[in-house]
């Protein structure tokens, strides 16, 4: 398999699932502003939207969208328990905090990194994605990762999209029981890992 990323992207995401799964994988970095790969092809090419992540299988399928992308990894290796089984009510509790985390906080924080953006435009987003993160601390007070006591996929996911609030100035210092999350799913050998794969930590 091959994994299209960009350093700290979303594809984060999927990256450290292969890594909690155990899979072989290969790392192929996309320049999504350029959208030229390494070998100077257009991305495009691969992707025509020129996003990440995308994940090449072996046979040649093509797979974009991380929540999608998360689940079929987890479905490769049922064992590893990163997703509950297809057509289980917890399956679909799950599929609930992959789309909250692409459509509340995901696509809340994206106007933010843009830089036309009107400042008064940037503060709205920011007083939402306080409201999600608020409705996070608060189920993670009596919880410790999303579907309760075990880490799954929506996880990583989650995980990502936050550490994107010291770079847009959104504070999560008011939701301890969010950062007291960030720092146990962050310690994970395979976080740790596909971090330090990207070189955003030593």
């Amino acid at each position: 398999m091959k994994l299209y990323y960009s350093p700290g992207a979303c594809s984060l995401s999927p990256h450290i699932i292969l890594n909690e799964a155990g899979l072989s994988f290969e790392l192929i970095k996309a320049d999504t502003k350029t959208k030229i790969l390494a070998d100077g092809s257009d991305y495009r090419t691969i992707n025509p939207l020129g996003y990440v992540p995308l994940l090449e299988l072996d046979d040649g399928t093509r797979l974009t969208e991380g929540p999608a992308i998360v689940q079929y990894i987890a479905d490769l290796v049922p064992a590893k328990k990163l997703a509950p089984p297809n057509g289980t009510m917890e399956r679909t509790k799950l599929q609930s905090w992959l789309n909250f985390t692409t459509s509340e906080v995901h696509k809340t924080f994206s106007p933010l990194f843009n830089p036309t953006m009107p400042e008064e435009a940037k503060k709205y987003f920011r007083e939402r994605l306080g409201t999600r993160f608020a409705h996070l601390d608060k189920h993670l007070a009596s919880n410790d990762h999303l579907m309760g006591k075990d880490f799954s996929v929506a996880d990583a996911y989650l995980f990502v999209v936050s550490n994107w609030a010291g770079r847009v100035d959104v504070d999560l210092s008011p939701h301890a029981n969010v950062l007291a999350y960030r720092k146990r799913v962050g310690a994970r050998p395979a976080v740790q890992a596909a971090m330090k794969a990207e070189g955003l930590i030593k």
